[in-house]
């Protein structure tokens, strides 16, 4: 087990006070060995924390923290999880992680199948690798949310789609979550063929029968990018996609007449491929999957047009844990701040998908910004959405605009500054500025820069 690395400091916090520096590892915390960040924050809530520390030449050394209970330590360590990451054993065909083209960074191509992550980060776990040990640590400690992936609920078809014997048999470690009142939110990945049709709606009424305490179920479009090797793998037609919102929508009546809420709802690239225009925030019982593309329009125009509504978008899947490293869509952007004016026009950069529906928002608003497309080529086939934008792309798209506006892209794009495909945004020529993917810092940053109509 690798010990926890502190990474960071935060100034003025009982760690800094105590002498504790970036670089030096936690080798006990209360007398013992954290498994994870999760353990770590139980064992640093109390007062006066007993730390054993191991600076980077081997030397060890006992620290009392001094600081009040419930007080953060103010560290934070360089992983999550101390022991080993929970990997995947399963072999979805439409895992995204299959349809990565080579060379990109190796963090990239890391399968989990970790409950923690999925608690900590909003990971989505099959449940096929979770133990009675796991069941009783999340029941114990009130590990809650949680994100499911179910895919189906025939026990044939799941094991087939995962291509593991076990998938037909997992869900049942869904029914005991449940039963014990852990906040559970499950979604659909739908594969034209496979899971969609009578199976999607088989999947829905065993919900309904069996899953009904679930928080909420998003059904999404499968992404197949043009490094996919699978044969049975393609993107949905419009019809398909249409049909099955159909049938999400068909089924929401049912749900809530039985549970009181709808439970069940489509993403807004599954609207998208169908032609449709994702519904209005009133459509949903809930944006805490707005992150998974559930609701994720809705949420932007109303704060974009300044809209009060009783839903909102939760800070992220990201629990607040202290210690616990930014991952993922909680990663800092890296993108510097800028003062000055616009570069004279301004665009807005986005995926292929939003492009339409920002382009009329901003027409509707009277904000006189372009709003521009850019094509994802580097992972090709239907990637369309924002937050796959790769920098290689980005740098296209502004070459062909000519390069001589103010470029605004969002920051979902970005992890710590670089692109997926590991370009830096100062890499990129031109005045191009990364902004919060929410409507509301979009539309400040907007009439900062004066883009009126």
């Amino acid at each position: 087990m690798e010990l926890p690395l502190v990474t960071d400091v935060v100034e003025g916090s009982p760690a800094h006070r105590a002498g504790i520096a970036a670089g030096e590892r936690l080798v006990t915390v209360a007398g013992r060995v954290p498994t994870d960040v999760i353990e770590y924050q139980q064992l640093t809530d109390p007062a006066d924390v007993a730390l054993r520390v191991r600076a980077d030449d081997g030397a060890e050394r006992d620290v009392v923290v001094a600081k009040a209970q419930g007080e953060p330590l103010g560290l934070m360590v360089a992983s999550a999880v101390f022991d080993r990451v929970r990997t995947c054993d399963n072999h979805c065909p439409f895992c995204f992680i299959y349809q990565l083209p080579k060379g990109m960074r190796r963090s990239l191509y890391l399968k989990d199948d970790d409950y923690r992550l999925s608690f900590l980060y909003g990971n989505f776990t099959t449940l096929t690798r979770f133990t009675e040990l796991d069941v009783e640590r999340v029941l114990t400690e009130r590990l809650s949310p949680l994100y499911v992936s179910i895919h189906a609920t025939d026990p044939q078809l799941r094991a087939e789609m995962l291509r593991n014997p076990r998938g037909a048999t997992s869900l049942r470690w869904l029914e005991v979550l449940l039963d014990a009142g852990i906040e559970v939110h499950g979604q659909v990945v739908l594969c034209p063929g496979i899971n969609d049709g009578l199976h999607l709606e088989r999947t829905l009424l065993d919900v309904l029968e069996r899953f009904d305490a679930l928080a909420s179920l998003a059904v999404v479009p499968l992404g197949v990018s043009d490094h996919a090797s699978e044969p049975t793998l393609r993107a949905h037609t419009q019809a398909e996609a249409a049909a099955a919102v159909d049938l999400v929508e068909a089924h929401q009546p049912l749900f809530f007449r039985c549970v009181g809420r709808r439970l069940v709802h489509a993403a807004d690239e599954l609207y998208l491929v169908a032609g449709r225009e994702p519904p209005g925030i009133g459509a949903y019982d809930s944006l805490d999957q707005a992150e998974n593309g559930v609701g994720l329009w809705a949420s932007f125009a109303q704060a974009f047009t300044r809209r009060r509504g009783s839903l909102a978008v939760r800070p992220g899947f990201f629990q607040a844990v202290d210690g616990a490293p930014p991952i993922g869509y909680r990663a800092p952007t890296g993108a510097p701040t800028r003062a000055q004016a616009a570069s004279g026009r301004v665009v807005v950069l986005t995926g292929a998908y939003a492009a339409p529906l920002l382009d009329g928002l901003c027409r509707t608003s009277g904000v006189g910004a372009d709003v521009v497309a850019v094509p994802n080529r580097f992972f090709g086939g239907n990637i369309a959405v924002a937050g796959l934008l790769c920098g290689v792309d980005v740098a296209a798209t502004i070459s062909d605009d000519g390069g001589d506006a103010t470029y605004l892209l969002p920051d979902a794009c970005l992890s710590d500054g670089r692109f997926l495909d590991g370009v830096r945004l100062e890499e990129l020529r031109g005045d191009v500025r990364a902004v919060s993917t929410d409507g509301a810092a979009l539309r400040r940053e907007l009439e900062a820069l004066g883009a009126r109509r």
